[in-house]
């Protein structure tokens, strides 16, 4: 997943979250989504003259994107911070049983 700006319109975040189908959202939204994600997916945008840009079909890939990881249809991605805890617990768990 990458914006093609050949073939893509670019859009402001603030532009964005007026036009999401199914009514506007508040553009922290917006860039809550490009930031933390949602199931582990981004929503794709790019930086051009300070000023931060997306794109309708990027808006698209991210809203199927995460209805497939809702759906169960790909893992989870799994953080640093989750892979670490779960170290942990298989170190704890292989001490014990020793």
């Amino acid at each position: 997943m990458s914006i093609d700006l050949a073939n893509e319109t670019p859009i402001t975040l603030a532009k964005a979250a007026q036009t999401l189908p199914g009514g506007a959202v508040h553009v922290s939204t917006i860039h809550r989504w490009r930031m933390k994600g949602v199931r582990g997916v981004r929503l794709e945008t790019f930086l051009r003259g300070g000023i931060r840009y997306t794109t309708d079909e990027a808006i698209e890939r991210f809203f199927a994107a995460t209805t497939a990881a809702a759906d169960g249809d790909t893992p989870p991605v799994r953080t640093l911070r989750r892979r670490e805890r779960e170290i942990t617990a298989a170190e704890r768990d292989f001490d014990t049983n020793i």
